[in-house]
């Protein structure tokens, strides 16, 4: 069951991500850019477990994405959160609001990143592979 808060939060979410998302993907196939991932970032401000207990379904991905913060730092997010006042990388919708709760993309992208970076694959071979998939 969904508390009231987690059901008001991702009514808000997706109703500010909306317009931009109506928008976002010729912005995004007109050259939108990854960002470079902030010296000395941390997975310190992504949700943990506990937090996301009224979306059990993605505490996986969120500790897929805990563990390569550098990573998901310097890659765009697809889903057109990145033009929303305060995202800065596909790990800003791993912290505070947690878009990547509720989010595909959100989600598939951290999955994709964490998948690629086992394997050996550089942060440019990662970003292409999403922009390819997601983009």
């Amino acid at each position: 069951m969904v508390s009231r808060r987690a059901f008001v939060s991702a009514g808000f979410l997706m109703i500010a991500g909306a317009p931009g998302k109506l928008w976002a993907g010729t912005r995004r196939r007109a050259g939108g850019t990854h960002p470079e991932p902030r010296p000395g970032i941390t997975a310190a401000n992504v949700l943990t477990g506990d937090q996301l207990a009224n979306a059990p379904h993605a505490i996986d991905v969120f500790d897929l994405v805990r563990e390569i913060p550098q990573i998901i730092d310097g890659i765009r997010c697809q889903c057109g959160c990145a033009e929303l006042p305060g995202f800065y990388s596909l790990l800003s919708c791993y912290e505070s609001a947690g878009m990547a709760r509720w989010c595909d993309i959100c989600q598939g992208e951290g999955r994709l990143a964490s998948r690629l970076h086992k394997t050996g694959k550089t942060l440019d071979e990662i970003r292409a592979a999403i922009d390819a998939r997601f983009g």
